[in-house]
């Protein structure tokens, strides 16, 4: 019998489904695919829902049959394998997101002096979230700089016409007409999910993130939502901020990973 999907593994599918992804049942796992957006790393990937997470030797030899021409690796596990060396003996690494989720109508916190909200709606505004992006991972050097440009412009145009349809909508935080903070929530059934919460560096800890939140819970509210879900690293420090807006822990997702081929 498969495992029930969790808020995060749900929404996350929701949301693909809404952009276009296919998503194919094999049993005890789904292969999901984007087409539109080929360079999604977790938009092409296998969910494994009842299969063992520490056969990963099945496992990386199932994502490899889907997508044999693919430079990542990314597998959806239900639970942290006992055996995470098997899956580091091939270079892929084991990381976990904490999905927190809300029944109740996420707090609003002030907005900062000397800031100003408004909806993402205009080219500007979207190539400057591109040009956020990219910069952040220049500095990081997480991903490869000319792939890494072309999957955020394209996952920018999925995104405004999440917007268009009405299906979404995406808030930053502005000082001056430089965007330094933003987010977006995505409409669900009768729950929202929140997307990409992210600060410029020397604009943290001054409550932006607190604000965008509960302007976006608002905007999904007045629309129906009665649960809101956001997903974060483990490790991330940012879950504090969450919990103390309302949210509380509801699952553990659990990622086998590799971003590139190695050479």
């Amino acid at each position: 019998m498969r495992t029930r999907l969790s808020p995060g593994r749900r929404t996350d599918l929701g949301i693909l489904q809404l952009q276009g992804a296919d998503i194919a049942d094999r049993g005890d796992h789904l292969v999901v695919r984007s087409p539109r957006n080929p360079l999604f790393h977790w938009g092409n990937f296998v969910l494994v829902t009842s299969g063992d997470p520490s056969d990963a030797d099945r496992w990386l030899s199932v994502f490899a049959a889907e997508f044999p021409e693919a430079e990542h690796i990314a597998i959806d596990l239900p639970e942290l394998p006992d055996d995470v060396a098997a899956y580091a003996a091939h270079g892929v690494g084991i990381d976990t997101d904490d999905v927190l989720t809300s029944t109740n109508l996420p707090q609003l916190r002030p907005l900062p002096d000397g800031y100003a909200v408004h909806q993402l709606l205009s080219d500007d505004d979207w190539e400057q979230v591109v040009g956020r992006n990219v910069a952040e991972n220049n500095a990081t050097g997480e991903h490869e700089p000319v792939g890494y440009e072309r999957f955020s412009r394209d996952q920018a145009a999925h995104r405004r016409a999440l917007v268009a349809d009405g299906d979404a909508a995406f808030f930053g935080a502005f000082a001056g007409a430089e965007l330094v903070a933003d987010l977006g929530i995505v409409l669900l059934d009768d729950g929202a999910r929140y997307q990409s919460v992210g600060t410029a560096a020397e604009h943290r800890r001054k409550g932006l993130a607190g604000h965008l939140l509960g302007v976006a819970a608002r905007w999904a509210g007045e629309r129906g939502a009665g649960e809101w879900v956001i997903v974060t690293e483990s490790t991330n420090p940012a879950g504090r901020l969450y919990r103390s807006l309302g949210f509380a822990g509801a699952a553990q997702n659990v990622r086998a990973y590799r971003s590139t081929r190695p050479r």
